[in-house]
């Protein structure tokens, strides 16, 4: 990195981070004044979600953007943990620039590797060196701090590592029939059952049939967050072709007939196909 590039970082890092103890100041913010470690947990699951929905856009200014609401997310934190006397961001520095010398070894060291699947591999086994508490089990392993789609997909990994896992698709497909002709079969004979109950039910047999969708998933290579992100974006898209035409023609959403707004919906959906072709 050029001097003066490092130069002008390090500036802005530094304005940032006045600019964060004046809003936890005795006369910053209010609302930031109140905030602990825990308030604000949410905010970085959903900072993070946001970059890569604007990595998907291809809106490299929105991702820019996004980028720096997932910073103030770790300096925020780390200005609480400064307060509180138990760490700061230059730790935090620290401890990742460390943890990345360490971790790369055929950078920073004399170990020589073939491809990037090596890299990964002596990557984990590091990361399995650096914990000293040994889980009980296998499933202890699991980041419980994330979606769960995203901990399902993981789960499924951790257990295919020791070969609880199909050796081909046929019967991941057939899992997901199985789980959904579950569904069907509890939406169909629980009518005359207590509400709450056939509800639980019902949760249930989603869930069983999301995490086999999820198996599908991982089987192919696929992130399931990142397939489910895009669709939502699509439907989003799709959803705001119908609002312009439905505001072009002077009208609202209840003049027309489902039918009628399914037309505006395949006539976005043929509108991405042009553009894509």
């Amino acid at each position: 990195m050029e001097a003066e590039t490092k130069k002008k970082i390090l500036a802005e890092l530094d304005q940032l981070i006045e600019v964060m103890a004046l809003l936890r100041g005795p006369n910053g913010c209010p609302w930031d004044k109140k905030q602990d470690y825990y308030s604000i947990k949410e905010n970085i699951i959903e900072e993070a979600y946001e970059v890569v929905e604007a990595l998907e856009r291809k809106d490299i200014e929105a991702f820019k953007e996004e980028l720096g609401d997932l910073l103030l997310q770790v300096v925020f934190e780390s200005q609480m943990a400064y307060e509180e006397g138990d760490f700061d961001l230059s730790d935090v520095s620290r401890v990742l620039r460390e943890k990345l010398i360490r971790r790369h070894p055929h950078v920073f060291a004399e170990v020589e590797v073939k491809d990037s699947s090596e890299v990964l591999h002596n990557w984990n086994e590091i990361k399995k060196e650096e914990k000293e508490d040994i889980p009980e089990s296998l499933m202890d392993k699991l980041n419980q701090g994330q979606s769960a789609l995203n901990q399902a997909n993981e789960i499924q990994k951790i257990a295919a590592e020791v070969g609880f896992d199909w050796d081909n698709i046929n019967p991941i497909i057939k899992k997901i029939e199985e789980e959904l002709g579950e569904t069907k079969e509890v939406l169909t004979n629980n009518s005359n059952k207590e509400e709450r109950i056939a509800k639980d039910l019902l949760e249930e047999e989603i869930g069983d049939l999301l995490f086999a969708v999820v198996n599908l998933a991982r089987f192919k290579d696929i992130n399931p967050e990142i397939a489910l992100l895009k669709t939502v974006l699509k439907f989003k898209n799709r959803f705001k072709y119908i609002e312009t035409a439905v505001e072009s023609e002077n009208s609202n959403f209840d003049s027309y007939t489902l039918n009628e707004l399914d037309m505006f919906w395949e006539e976005a959906k043929l509108q991405e196909f042009n553009e894509f072709d």
